[in-house]
Order: C-alpha cells, then structure tokens, then sequence
C-alpha cells in the first residue's frame, strides 16, 4: 500500500533520521501544515513489507500506527512526558510527532566495553553532559522512575523500556519547565494498554536487562529508578516488586538452561 499523495508530500520534503528494528523510517520537518510556527516535528513512517500479504500488511500497519497513537494520547491525559502527536496516517503507516530537543539518556549514562561505536552520538554526549542539564545522575534515575510510573498508573506498557528510548530535553527547551519535564519517553511501537501486575513487572525487567547489558554500574542506577517507581506507585508496589521477583527467577532460570 502506498501512502496517500498528502504524506508522500511530507516524506518527500523530510529528512531520513534512522531506520529501526520494525523497519520504521524516522524523518525530520521543519515546514508544511504539521510545523507552522517553525517547531521541527519527527515523522514515523511504517513502510509496506514485501514478505507479507498485501492485506496483512495493510491491517498490521494501520493497527499498530493507531495502537502507538492512543497509547501517546492517554499517557498525555495522564500527564505522562512522552512527545506530542501532530498527526497520524494510520492506513499509510505515517505518525507525525513533536521533535524533542536533547540527548537519549543511554548516552549520558557510564556504559560498558559494547558502546556504539558511532562519532557522531560520541561527540553529541560530550558537547551535553549531565551538569549542563544541572541534575546528577541519581536525579536523572528518579525522573525515569517517576515517568514509568505515571505510565503505568494509565495502564500504559511500553513493550521496550531502554535508556535509547528515554531523552534528556536540553536545557535550552526546559527554561520555562519544571526539572520533572526534563526525561521523556519515546517509541511506543511495541506498546499496548494493559492493569496487568504481570506486564507491568515484566516492562521493569526488561528495562533493567537493558542496564545490566549497557551501563556496568546498572545495580545501584536501576535500584535509585525502583525507589522512584515504588514512591509514586505508593500501595500497589508490592504486587509490582513480588511479580517482578517472579520474573526475575524465570529470567534467571531461561539463562541457565540456555
């Protein structure tokens, strides 16, 4: 299925960012309808798979465009950080987002001897280190707390919590904003709607699998996250944190096993 004329146009006037697991090309705008007042919007674009039935593709698409969207709106009603939506094409697999100025939190965490190896990213991290955003590392592992928690309390799963889908907002865009609207959550593709304690365990996991794969200090960093989730979760952390054990048994048990 190709894209109506409209978003061909603003594919067309865009510029290609990246291209990830789910095969979503990430493109930039400045101008056009979606951007009038010059504030530069992030385009989504799920494009047609070759290897799967026209029809199934078309259905797959369009169901997950709409699921990522109204997964962006309630995490907003619920005063979650996470980007603004401009527009959304679900039949042509196009989301229109607001842009978010800053630095993917995965590159302003110590990492271990597996960093990309990637100049560009490198020389980004350096030029905008934590002490330009003026908040320390343990402050920075709060604010993720807090924003998974509001998350959850919406019965929101992001399906893919990692450092690379968190960004610290520049300085420069936070003059007029509380230090709780620095961290924001991106890329809920693989997101769904559930009040399940099991997926909300399950989310944490694999957010702290990504630590311990990425960061070499994650214990303590991941633990100062927990402490945050736990304070605004409030009652309902103990189910959370006994389902979470459970999960972390079978995690372990699926290692051993291989």
């Amino acid at each position: 299925m190709n894209p109506p004329l409209s978003s061909l146009k603003l594919l067309e006037s865009a510029t290609l960012i990246s291209q990830g697991a789910e095969a979503a090309s990430i493109s930039k705008v400045y101008r056009g309808s979606l951007s009038s007042e010059g504030v530069p919007v992030l385009l989504k674009y799920r494009f047609q798979k070759q290897y799967r039935h026209p029809k199934l593709d078309t259905s797959l698409t369009k169901s997950r465009v709409a699921g990522e969207a109204r997964a962006l709106l309630k995490c907003l009603r619920h005063g979650v950080n996470v980007p603004g939506i401009r527009m959304v094409d679900a039949p042509a697999g196009l989301l229109g987002i607001d842009w978010i100025d800053g630095i993917t939190v995965k590159y302003l965490v110590p990492q271990g001897l597996d960093k990309q190896a990637d100049e560009t990213i490198d020389q980004l991290a350096e030029a905008k280190t934590l002490d330009q955003f003026g908040i320390t590392i343990d402050a920075l592992m709060n604010l993720i707390g807090v924003e998974i928690a509001k998350m959850h309390l919406a019965d929101i799963i992001h399906g893919d919590l990692t450092t690379s889908n968190m960004i610290l907002r520049s300085p420069q865009s936070t003059a007029d904003k509380k230090n709780t609207e620095l961290v924001v959550l991106i890329d809920f593709g693989l997101s769904y709607h559930s009040s399940l304690v099991e997926d909300k365990a399950v989310d944490l996991f694999v957010l702290e699998r990504a630590f311990a794969s990425t960061h070499p200090d994650f214990e303590p960093l991941f633990a100062s996250v927990l402490a945050a989730y736990a304070k605004m979760l409030k009652k309902d952390w103990a189910p959370v944190q006994r389902r979470l054990d459970d999960v972390r048994l079978r995690g372990r048990k699926r290692s051993m096993v291989g």
